[in-house]
């Protein structure tokens, strides 16, 4: 991974949430150009603010490293929703998938 990777991953996810450079700065609660000097390669964020930008595409640091297979804003959702499930709803939902996935 690379800084370029970095960038490139933040600028896919806001795309994916369609918000602006701008929008997501202040809901970040940075200068209104924040996120446009990470994208131009001007930043990195920090540690900290790099969490918090997990935190604000609702995807978790290991998520946001996976290159090989991105999900969506709406998968991203779902994914929170089954990770509070306790076992048995969990296996329910997964029986359901399994079943809408099967050909018919």
């Amino acid at each position: 991974m690379d800084e370029q990777f970095i960038r490139d991953r933040i600028t896919e996810l806001r795309l994916q949430k369609d918000v602006a450079e701008r929008k997501m700065s202040i809901e970040l609660g940075h200068s209104t150009s924040y996120v446009h000097s990470i994208a131009s390669g001007r930043a990195l964020p920090s540690m900290t603010e790099f969490l918090y930008i997990c935190d604000y595409f609702n995807i978790t640091p290991m998520e946001f490293f996976n290159d090989t297979e991105h999900t969506s804003a709406q998968q991203q959702r779902a994914i929170q929703y089954i990770r509070r499930l306790n076992d048995y709803d969990t296996k329910l939902v997964a029986d359901m998938l399994e079943r809408l996935h099967r050909p018919e």
